[in-house]
């Protein structure tokens, strides 16, 4: 028994490194111990589509066909909407009991409620003249934006959110101990807590080598959330088209895939300083925020120039966006 807790920390320390450590250059966890454990979906999943290659093209024509295939999620929306399939989903959700004004985040470190929503329920936020029009969707998924999430925690993982071995990590860091039941992973505990109509899932981590592995486990995250009547919402991250991974082309085949409603925060981002992203000291992985401040101050030309504050507005405008098209019905 000493050997196999020695064995699980082990382990447990080498997942905890990606978000930790920059998430740009991760190590590989075990895939043949992770399957183990990984919650298998009950939905029917559909045809997995190739990752991108990663490839350098052969010649010129090539290249210029791959950065516009790449600068592709620039020009899409940045706010979603919501299918008609989508809508079927929240229906179904409500006819089984989902509470309509709640929902719930699966993330990394880009989702803490320290930079990421909270600041709604604090009270800590600004919205000026131009986004006043946001407040009824703050008044009404209220309770949400500062929920320390089950399916949340700096180093989690797409794989990592379905493996029992995190259970206990993340029950520590949401400060609730003992909430989950055995059996359950992350991602499962949270959806059966906190009983949410919608699931916005922001997943920014990828190993070196393992787009195949970011593109499987992310459809068994929607697979399971679809099968719970949820409706996911799915993210797009903060992306350079010259660095050497990206996921974001892989993000939106998602979507398109499943008709998910795409929060396109990529595209925000990619008109700020820096894309958003730290510069000074920075590890081109980590939203840039003025420390010390509210990520949420929506009349401030400064705060308007970061990162964070802009991940809080559009994710903020997607939920409104959402509100609008169920309320609508």
């Amino acid at each position: 028994m000493h050997f196999i807790r020695i064995i699980s920390l082990a382990c447990l320390l080498v997942f905890m490194t990606s978000c930790t450590n920059a998430g740009l250059s991760t190590p590989e966890p075990t895939v043949a111990a992770v399957e183990a454990t990984v919650v298998e979906p009950t939905a029917t999943t559909p045809p997995t589509e190739e990752a991108p290659s990663t490839t350098e093209p052969a010649n010129a024509v090539e290249t210029a066909a791959a950065t516009e295939a790449h600068a592709s999620w620039l020009e899409m929306p940045i706010i979603p909407e919501l299918s008609p399939a989508m809508l079927e989903v929240y229906q179904r959700g409500l006819a089984v009991g989902r509470e309509p004004t709640r929902f719930s985040k699966i993330g990394d470190c880009q989702n803490i409620p320290t930079y990421f929503l909270a600041m709604f329920d604090g009270g800590t936020y600004s919205l000026g003249d131009e986004y006043a029009y946001l407040q009824p969707t703050i008044d009404y998924f209220a309770g949400s934006w500062g929920r320390k999430s089950l399916a949340v925690k700096g180093g989690l993982n797409i794989i990592a959110v379905q493996n029992l071995m995190w259970t206990p990590a993340v029950e520590q860091y949401a400060k609730k101990e003992g909430m989950c039941k055995k059996g359950e992973t992350p991602l499962v505990c949270e959806l059966r807590d906190n009983n949410p109509s919608f699931a916005i899932i922001s997943m920014e981590e990828s190993w070196d080598g393992s787009l195949d592995m970011y593109d499987k486990y992310m459809r068994q995250i929607i697979d399971y959330v679809l099968s719970q009547n949820i409706v996911p919402i799915l993210a797009t991250r903060s992306e350079f088209l010259t660095q050497e991974r990206q996921i974001n082309d892989m993000v939106i085949k998602i979507a398109e895939d499943y008709d998910l409603p795409l929060w396109n925060f990529g595209a925000a981002a990619s008109k700020l300083p820096n894309a958003g992203l730290m510069t000074d000291g920075g590890d081109g992985f980590h939203l840039s925020r003025i420390e010390s401040q509210s990520q949420a101050l929506f009349d401030d030309p400064k705060s308007m120039e970061m990162g964070f504050t802009w991940r809080n507005l559009t994710a903020l405008q997607t939920m409104h966006a959402i509100l609008a098209a169920v309320s609508a019905q």
